[in-house]
């Protein structure tokens, strides 16, 4: 039976593997928070005036990927200047180019200036860049002139922030395109779309968006975006290091239904295990009762043999001493014998009622049965169990496990932290418990990222989950957290507490993640080494 609900998973896991990675519109969301607009304005009168403007995302916090061609005007002409117009607040600020590559359509920007800080995006890795047809999903992010004009917004509209244009498309192959490395999709971009990004399903960078084929309005529609063979050495080249994950992109529904596989293959392995175990103490509790049942008829045999031998001689002696008796009248000298004969009588009739007395009852076999069970032995103590402590207190190193994880870009460094049994961390931080989970929210201030990390002393399994969040869910998110003050590890109910005080902003997080760390942990060993992430800061 298990074999057939291994072969069942196995067949669920390829399909899972060989279907399509659809968009996550989440993570979209999540990479379009570093797209900007690019504008060129003209500040040559008495008037600041855009001029066109293209799309660009963010690398690091202040450093902006575009196409050349979209600030080749700039470039020729000092009276223009480079207006970074984000997705969202009103930060806008000016940017100046500090590496431009014509040959094959990239330019980087900086902010001029510390009004203005992006959340950089990652790129799908090099071996994700080239995914030849295989038909995965894709996304171009950016702002396209159409939209604007279709909305009826004005040149001097696109100074405030606005969220970009998001289109879905397909990957059709790798084509070199004057003399440059591009990737060809389907996901619709037009003017003003130039240098947004092209993401994966995982909101990764596969490519910068930077021209459409001519179709004349009757033949299909197919983009290019310049690929991450061009552009990974073109940041290298400029110092720049990147966000790169090149992990396979799951979705949060497939890890979900991976870990419930998982769950019901350890059920049915523990019910095997369990039936099996029962299996086998059966065997041997028939065994050992056979055994015992062999040893006490043997016993009671013997005593029963011993007795009628004691008996038997108790009934000689007993003749014996008659005889004697009667022979005492014509010799005297005889008494001494037959007193002797009946002692032995009596000695000898004494040692069989023992014998027959204390002879092995049937009572016996079952607790020789379990003597050679050993069910008589004290119960064992966790002393020399290497398991025992699990639950308890210690110092960990987790490490990502790769296959029950969803990362888009968060750091997968080792996690280093020491657990309490009562769930204090680090002898400073406290988990909740609830619903017999340990859990921490973590609502930093320099990032856009709100982390629910739990802990699974049973399991030894540190897991986090990460949401991606927008400007204003992660305003709402700090304001939740500044609310409340939870306790100190040691602290009465502290852990009940802490659950209550974060279920409300647990309320108001997305319904899934965007990304999802699952860490295996180990006790770390005296000689062992460390890991470079806290479990909480």
């Amino acid at each position: 039976m298990i074999a057939l609900f291994r072969k069942a998973l196995a067949i669920i896991a390829l399909a899972l593997i060989a279907a399509p990675a659809s968009a996550d519109p989440g993570d979209i969301d999540a990479a379009a928070r570093g797209v900007v607009r690019v504008v060129l304005i003209d500040r040559s009168g008495d008037e600041v005036v855009p001029v066109t403007h293209g799309s660009g995302f963010a690398v690091s916090p202040t450093q902006i990927v575009t196409n050349a061609h979209v600030i080749r005007e700039a470039l020729l002409d000092d009276t223009l200047r480079i207006g970074i117009v984000p997705s969202e607040g009103d930060a806008a600020t000016f940017a100046t180019p500090i590496a431009v590559s014509p040959r094959n359509d990239l330019a980087l920007l900086e902010i001029t200036d510390g009004s203005l800080r992006l959340e950089p995006l990652t790129l799908a890795g090099a071996g994700l860049g080239a995914r030849g047809g295989d038909m995965g999903e894709v996304s171009a992010v950016g702002y396209p002139m159409n939209v604007d004009l279709a909305q009826g917004l004005e040149m001097s509209d696109i100074f405030r922030a606005q969220p970009p244009v998001k289109s879905r498309g397909f990957l059709s192959g790798e084509r070199p395109s004057r003399q440059f490395d591009t990737i060809l999709h389907t996901a619709p971009i037009a003017r003003g779309n130039s240098g947004g990004p092209l993401l994966d399903g995982c909101g990764r960078v596969l490519g910068v968006n930077s021209f459409g084929a001519d179709s004349d309005g009757s033949d299909a529609e197919f983009y290019f975006a310049v690929s991450l063979r061009e552009l990974m050495p073109f940041l290298r080249e400029n110092e720049i290091q990147p966000r790169v994950n090149s992990l396979p992109c799951r979705s949060i529904d497939e890890l979900n239904a991976a870990e419930r596989a998982r769950f019901e293959q350890q059920r049915a392995e523990a019910q095997e295990r369990i039936a099996a175990r029962e299996s086998a103490l059966r065997e041997a509790r028939d065994a050992a009762r056979l055994q015992a049942q062999i040893e006490v008829m043997e016993r009671r045999d013997n005593a029963m043999a011993i007795a009628m031998v004691l008996l038997l001689v108790a009934i000689g002696a007993a003749y014996t001493a008659g005889q004697l008796r009667t022979s005492l009248a014509d010799k005297p000298e005889l008494r001494n014998r037959a007193m002797i004969a009946a002692g032995v009588a009596g000695a000898a009739l004494i040692a069989t009622v023992i014998v027959w007395v204390t002879r092995p009852g049937y009572s016996e076999i079952e607790e020789r049965t379990a003597a050679l069970l050993g069910e008589d032995d004290p119960a064992p103590t966790d002393a020399g169990d290497p398991g025992a402590s699990i639950a308890g207190d210690g110092t960990l190193i987790c490490t990502l496990d790769t296959d029950r994880s969803r990362v888009t870009g968060a750091r997968t460094d080792d996690v280093e932290f020491d657990w309490a049994a009562t769930g204090c961390v680090n002898e400073r931080t406290q988990y909740g418990l609830m619903n017999g989970d340990w859990t921490r929210v973590l609502v930093p201030g320099d990032e856009a990222a709100v982390s629910i990390s739990t802990y699974n002393p049973d399991t030894r399994t540190f897991r986090t989950d990460r949401y991606l969040l927008g400007r204003q869910e992660m305003d709402a998110a700090r304001e939740a957290r500044s609310a409340y003050d939870p306790p100190a590890c040691g602290v009465t109910d502290a852990a009940r507490t802490v659950a209550e005080q974060q279920s409300a902003l647990i309320a108001q997080l997305p319904d899934r993640p965007n990304e999802r760390l699952v860490y295996s942990c180990e006790t770390k060993r005296a000689d062992g080494g460390s890991g470079a992430l806290a479990a909480e800061q």
